[in-house]
Formats: C-alpha cells, structure tokens, sequence
C-alpha cells in the first residue's frame, strides 16, 4: 500500500514535471481559494507528488489521510454522511464496489469517465478507474528453473509445492486474488485451495517483504502484485537482482488484472474541486507523471500514455475474463482467509 518501504529515486520526475499543462478549470482566487479531503490507500510518495502537481496547478489545496485500503473503506462506512473525505483514491476496486453498495459516492463527470476504458470504470459511473496492476508469481533465478513454474496459480496448494512459495495474505491486495479465485471456481474450492496455501506457504506481513525475501533466496517463489518487484529492482538494480516475474497465461486467476480508482463521496463539501481531482488523475499530465515516476509502476489507463518499460506491454497480459463487478467487493473473501486460519 501507501507506505513505500524501497529507497526511491525522484530525479526522473523534474523532468517528467515538464510536461505541458492539461486543462483543469479556472484557478481559484486566492481570497476563496478551495480545498479537498483525500483518504488515500495509494503509495504515498506518488499521491504525495500528484497532490503537490495539482495544488500547483489549480490552486486547490489537498488534505491527505493515508492508510490500507479496507481499513480506511471501513473508515468511511462508518463516518457516513459525516465523513470529511471529499475523495477516496485507492489500490483495489473491491472497495469501490462496496462504498457504491453503500450508497456512498456521487456521480463522476461523464468527460472523466469518458477518459479511461468503460471496463474499469464502475458501470453505474459512482467511481473511475486510474491504474492498472497485474498479479504475478516472482521466483528466485537460483533456486527455481522457469521451466518448473506453474501453469496455474491454483497449483500452488498441491503438495508438490509444500515450502516453495510465500503469501501476504493480511497484505490488502491478496483480498481481490481470492475474491477472483472465488468468482472462478466457487466458495468449496476456494476454500481447499486456501488450506492447501496454508499449508505449503511461509506467510509474510506484506508484499514488500515478501518480493525481499523471494530475491534473497529465502523462498523460491511468492505470490505478489507486479509493481513490487519492479520497485525492488529499481532499487537494487540489475546485479543485485536474483529474482525475476513470471506471468500466468492462457487466461489464468493467477493473472489477475486489479485496478486502481477514485471515486468522489457522496457527502463531499467540495464537489466542484473533489471532480477537478478526479479529472486530473487521469489527464495526460497526470499519468505521464506516474508512469515516469520510478515509484509506482503500474500501467496508466488513459490511452496513449506507455507505462514504464520495465513492465510487459498491457495488451500483452492474459487476465481472467472476470468483470470488476464479478471480483464484487472482498467480503466473502475476508471471510474465507479467517476461516482457512490465514487471517
């Protein structure tokens, strides 16, 4: 999530910050100068230079609240009407799909919609999507042959794989892999393939952790969003690198695609300036900034703009064909991790 535990490096984003400037409204007076409310579950070194980009640009100030995604989710079921969040900017759709179950999230603009592909944006228009993520299966070079790999994500519960593969599963996005696993093949499978998990993984706190522990040989394999070996190799560098991605084909649950988004709440003050921030996450501007950060390296959903090039080309990918709405919103999910003892 938010809190980027890698050294990371800003020089690219000077020149990045050079791009020309996309359209974003009138700026504000300084006498009646606006400002938004971010609950943010996305790293916090981008959010934290988007937030920076946009106040300069417009004239808006941003507020930042950081923390996992569930938990600030839950955080805003319980606020309600109350709440003082004018936007939510998140990691994983599923808790989109649950603030618009609750009736939480207003409308977005249709022209901002209109900017990413109607796939992951929410159909009923209460959120958008901004990035995109696959999930992937790194393994160590020295201690697992490519040709050993599995073919499916589900054959990592099978007892072959006793030891040979780590899990995050408190990590928040090991919810939506379930979640997909679910959709797939059913709650009386999904459950067998999680004691299988159970029983063959070491567990560790998060991705992070898991992604240092596969490249340093501490385990052959780790289940992990893609972006987090890419920031480890940024980091280490292509020497000290001893790991490497390998991507589930031929339509697998293992290749599940998860989206980043943003929504505006229902309950926001500041609707006109929470739809210019919406507005400016998935600007031409905005996504180049991303993309050429080094810090988040996910795929960019507005069209035209190339994502970092470490990262397989997006139209590459064999994602599931599992729709955002059948991922649902990680309930059952949660429910199924505790029940397997993973939680």
């Amino acid at each position: 999530m938010a809190g980027l535990k890698f050294g990371t490096r800003f020089a690219a984003i000077g020149g990045a910050a050079a791009l020309a400037l996309a359209t974003l409204g009138a700026l504000p007076t300084a006498a009646h100068a606006a400002s938004l409310t971010l609950y943010s579950a996305q790293h916090e070194q981008v959010v934290d230079m988007l937030t920076k980009d946009f106040e300069k640009q417009t004239g808006i100030s941003v507020k930042v609240r950081n923390g996992e995604g569930p938990a600030l989710a839950a955080q805003l079921v319980a606020e309600g009407s109350a709440t003082p969040a004018d936007v939510y900017f998140t990691e994983n759709s599923p808790e989109l799909v649950l603030l618009g179950e609750k009736g939480l999230l207003g409308k977005v603009d249709a022209a901002t919609l209109a900017t990413t592909p109607a796939r992951y944006n929410a159909p009923q228009g209460d959120w958008v999507g901004v990035l995109a993520r696959e999930n992937v299966l790194a393994y160590n070079t020295t201690k697992i042959q490519p040709s050993q790999l599995p073919a499916s994500l589900m054959d990592l519960a099978k007892p072959e794989w006793k030891g040979k593969v780590g899990i995050a599963p408190s990590d928040a996005d090991f919810l939506p892999i379930v979640s997909a696993v679910l959709a797939e093949k059913g709650e009386a499978a999904t459950l067998a393939w999680l004691k299988g998990l159970k029983a063959n993984s070491q567990i560790f706190d998060d991705d992070e952790g898991l992604v240092a522990a596969v490249n340093r040989g501490a385990v052959a394999t780790g289940v992990i969003n893609s972006y987090y070996w890419a920031r480890l190799h940024a980091e280490l560098g292509d020497k000290g690198t001893k790991s490497a991605v390998y991507h589930f084909g031929n339509g697998d649950v293992g290749a599940l695609i998860n989206v980043s988004g943003a929504a505006v709440l229902k309950a926001s003050r500041n609707t006109d300036a929470a739809q210019k921030f919406l507005a400016y996450l998935v600007s031409e501007r905005a996504q180049k900034l991303i993309a050429g950060s080094h810090i988040s390296f996910e795929y960019p959903l507005r069209a035209g703009v190339a994502p970092d090039p470490i990262l397989k080309p997006f139209n590459e990918l064999a994602p599931p064909a599992l729709t955002l709405q059948q991922l649902g919103d990680d309930s059952q999910a949660g429910k199924l991790l505790r029940q397997a003892g993973l939680l």
